[in-house]
């Protein structure tokens, strides 16, 4: 397979947008199409924004280089028709990401490859009608993804293997870093894992052990700094003077325990989502919102700067 050079992104929210910066600032030309004619109009002044903030941390230098290589399609067809790569970011819905799926296989080339942003449905959920079904997959992204590098791969049963390799190294090419899962689950691995600590966080909460800041604080300035750089059995690797095995001794009985009073998980009711939304509303009114979100993404640029800036 051909290194990936144009790129469709179909779907064009806060996830498109960043897949558009992704794909740009290493090189390749990219349409972007979205169904709505208001976001057509605006992502180019919104990707240039973001660009202008990146580029004050240093993450980017030329705003207009990369900008300049990202316009956009007013159809759906003149997005994919000849593209190497079609990343989908539409909402989160199987009647909708199967039709997007059926439109782009209707329009792609044979040999395109598709990367749905799906964050927990798998492909075999929604690209079983395609002709072309063995060139799509999952292609999940943290948001933002041009500031959170991660991406999961994780093909159908029917997706062509050898997708998986050239993939991941294109997406290392593309500055992300991918993780395959090999194969489908709900959820994948990183929604598995954050709704595990959710679970537990709720919990925690409806069960009045600790207030929603107070828990939010344990893991902004507790588990998310060492996590910020490594994950779980990297952390317990270095948490025992044996390592992992000797952390596993120690402890394992602990966690197993803890686990056993969750045996029988509840859904976040509506009561409880009300109690949790007051006290975050009373922290940070609805109408700052989008504020802090800007607040979180300078966080997140200069927490990028700084990995760069490191040897491992």
């Amino acid at each position: 397979m051909q290194s990936i050079r144009r790129v469709a992104i179909v779907g064009a929210g806060l996830v498109g947008s960043g897949w558009a910066i992704v794909f740009a600032r290493s090189g390749a030309t990219v349409r972007v199409y979205d169904a709505e004619a208001s976001i057509r109009a605006s992502v180019l002044d919104r990707i240039r924004a973001s660009l202008a903030d990146m580029r004050e941390v240093g993450l980017v230098d030329d705003v207009d280089g990369i900008a300049g290589r990202i316009t956009v399609a007013d159809t759906l067809a003149d997005a994919v028709s000849e593209a190497d790569y079609i990343q989908e970011s539409v909402f989160e819905r199987v009647d909708v990401k199967t039709a997007i799926s059926l439109a782009i296989d209707a329009a792609m080339r044979p040999d395109a490859i598709v990367g749905s942003s799906s964050s927990g449905i798998p492909a075999s959920a929604f690209t079983e009608g395609c002709v072309h079904r063995s060139r799509f997959l999952v292609s999940h992204p943290v948001n933002p993804p041009h500031l959170v590098p991660v991406v999961e791969l994780v093909p159908a049963p029917w997706t062509d293997p050898d997708i998986v390799p050239f993939l991941r190294t294109e997406m290392a090419r593309f500055g992300q870093v991918p993780v395959v899962v090999n194969r489908e689950i709900a959820g994948f691995i990183l929604n598995r894992l954050q709704g595990a600590l959710l679970n537990e966080a709720w919990a925690l909460f409806e069960e009045g052990y600790a207030s929603a800041a107070d828990i939010d604080a344990t893991v902004a300035h507790g588990l998310g700094l060492r996590w910020s750089f490594m994950g779980p059995f990297e952390t317990i690797d270095l948490n025992a003077p044996g390592g992992v095995a000797d952390y596993a001794q120690r402890l394992g009985p602990l966690y197993h325990s803890v686990a056993q009073d969750r045996t029988q998980p509840r859904p976040w009711s509506e009561d409880l989502v009300g109690k949790v939304a007051a006290e975050r509303r009373e922290a940070l009114p609805g109408e700052s919102l989008a504020d802090r979100r800007a607040w979180r993404d300078g966080r997140l640029m200069r927490l990028m700067a700084h990995k760069q800036a490191q040897k491992d």
